[in-house]
């Protein structure tokens, strides 16, 4: 890749992620304060459930990291060692967030079940306030960070955005359970221990969920079908393109990277048959914004596989 390609490619990608980094940050932040807020508090109130919720916090600090991190890398233009770009660094990150939140949830439980069996300390009314503070900040993220993973289709942005919807609903069970204890504190003391329990066990689906979404795209799993179709539609749409033999596509970050076996006239030149797969290529990475690049391999149209191993030798 020249230079000026190079620049190009990094203005763009620059451009698009610019807008998901700045959210990394900004739930950095908030994420580091919810945190604070909910462990002090939930401390101070004999809360597990919101102390619970304040450790979800906290991991999540180091979830955006890792998210902004990876933003970052996958932003980077291809070189010599990395020809299809950096793309499959932000994967990874999603990957790592998944971990965080798995460990994170296992060690909530333990905390939680260990409170429990020695519940006889009644929580304090104003514990509620943090989670309340937390399911409104939390919902705003969550709606910011899924609108643009989707504009960018990046699976760490997405992790993240799922990371908060979870947020959400772990401080709605932490409230429950510690709603419950304050009706009645005598017959219910342990629900406040079992609000934390429930949100360990949250955060656990949801980063088995999240690892399990990206071991797929780590595998080179294809997109849906109607991506595939709307490949094809554009790629027939070329004069002389008369066949798509194979269509094969593959996620090496925020976009997907095309294999397209293209038939043409067996009749007509090598020249001619590069002209138009030069065409195709073109109008897909035009028309389609989520396709870094497209290989095109032409294939003579309509000749069967005998005929076409003759053409060959």
């Amino acid at each position: 890749m020249s230079p000026t390609a190079k620049r190009c490619y990094s203005a763009i990608v620059d451009g698009l992620a610019g807008a998901g980094r700045r959210i990394a940050l900004a739930s950095i932040a908030v994420s580091a304060a919810l945190a604070a807020l909910k462990i002090i508090v939930g401390i101070r109130a004999n809360s597990t459930a919101v102390v619970s919720d304040g450790f979800e916090s906290a991991s999540d600090v180091l979830s955006s990291s890792i998210v902004l991190i990876g933003l970052v890398v996958a932003a980077r233009p291809p070189d010599a060692d990395h020809p299809y770009g950096h793309g499959r660094f932000e994967i990874l990150s999603a990957l790592f967030v998944g971990a965080i939140l798995f460990a994170t949830g296992v060690l909530i439980c333990y905390h939680s079940a260990q409170r429990a069996i020695d519940a006889s300390h009644t929580p304090q009314f104003f514990a509620v306030w943090p989670l309340l503070i937390s399911i409104g900040c939390k919902s705003i993220l969550w709606a910011l960070k899924r609108a643009y993973g989707r504009r960018l289709r990046s699976e760490a942005l997405l992790a993240d955005s799922s990371n908060d919807a979870v947020d959400v609903l772990s401080a709605v069970v932490a409230l429950t359970g510690l709603s419950i204890t304050l009706f009645d504190p005598k017959r219910f003391v342990a629900f406040d221990h079992i609000g934390g329990f429930g949100v360990g066990i949250v955060v656990i689906i949801l980063g088995v969920r999240i690892m399990r979404d990206t071991v797929l795209q780590l595998m080179d799993t294809m997109p849906d079908e109607a991506m595939l179709d709307q490949i094809r539609g554009v790629a027939l749409q070329v004069p002389g393109a008369l066949g798509i033999e194979k269509c094969q596509a593959r996620k090496t970050g925020m976009k997907y990277h095309v294999d397209l076996h293209l038939e043409v006239d067996p009749n007509l030149t090598v020249q001619a048959s590069h002209d138009i797969a030069t065409q195709v290529r073109i109008a897909i990475k035009e028309s389609l914004d989520w396709v870094a690049d497209v290989l095109v391999h032409v294939e003579p149209y309509g000749l069967d596989a005998a005929q076409t191993e003759r053409l060959l030798r």
